[in-house]
């Protein structure tokens, strides 16, 4: 076999594996566009609805405080901890930093930690409570409020007191929302009771 006929078998060769290639290529094509619709259902939009609410330029400090209360009230409508990721969504803290939103310095950063809090005793009352009262309410600066809430638990006799400090951001992407800085336990537990 002479060079040129071994370089022309080579180059044959290639063209029926180019070809192949070419055939499989175009049926993969195919069958990931059937997976793939070139429209949105009809549901899109109720399924929209269905996010949680976060923070709004709209919303007081006061109306913050509320609709995250609310939230966690009904904090497994419309599915399991909705109201404690209302909560993560008004949190004022970097994710890539250590926090103090529940008083101690915590890595809050992934939702399940912050998800975890919530689920301890200390905490716990918040979900899903029957009612809350407004014990007292302060704006201490133009962008800085507090706001002390008595919870009353599903459980008879369990009442527990908590302190919401929200700030209003300044410039940036969240100029004017009010994001929720801290949400501390005032009562009478143990200071590293906090389940991580």
């Amino acid at each position: 076999m002479t060079p040129q006929q071994h370089w022309l078998q080579i180059k044959c060769s290639n063209l029926v594996h180019t070809a192949r290639l070419l055939r499989w290529r175009k049926r993969l094509k195919f069958v990931a566009s059937l997976e793939v619709p070139d429209f949105l259902p009809q549901t899109w939009i109720k399924t929209r609805g269905d996010k949680p609410t976060g923070p709004k330029l709209s919303l007081t400090a006061e109306a913050a405080t509320s609709q995250q209360l609310e939230a966690l009230k009904k904090n497994d409508d419309p599915y399991p901890d909705h109201g404690v990721e209302v909560m993560y969504q008004f949190a004022g803290f970097d994710p890539f930093q250590r926090s103090k939103y529940f008083g101690r310095s915590l890595d809050l950063g992934q939702f399940e930690r912050f998800r975890r809090i919530f689920h301890h005793s200390t905490y716990q009352v918040l979900l899903g409570h029957k009612n809350s009262l407004t014990l007292s309410s302060l704006h201490l600066t133009e962008h800085c409020f507090k706001q002390r809430v008595l919870v009353m638990g599903v459980r008879p006799g369990e009442e527990e007191i908590f302190e919401f400090t929200l700030v209003q951001r300044v410039g940036g992407n969240w100029d004017g929302y009010w994001l929720t800085e801290s949400v501390l336990y005032d009562g009478e537990g143990i200071i590293g009771s906090i389940a991580y």
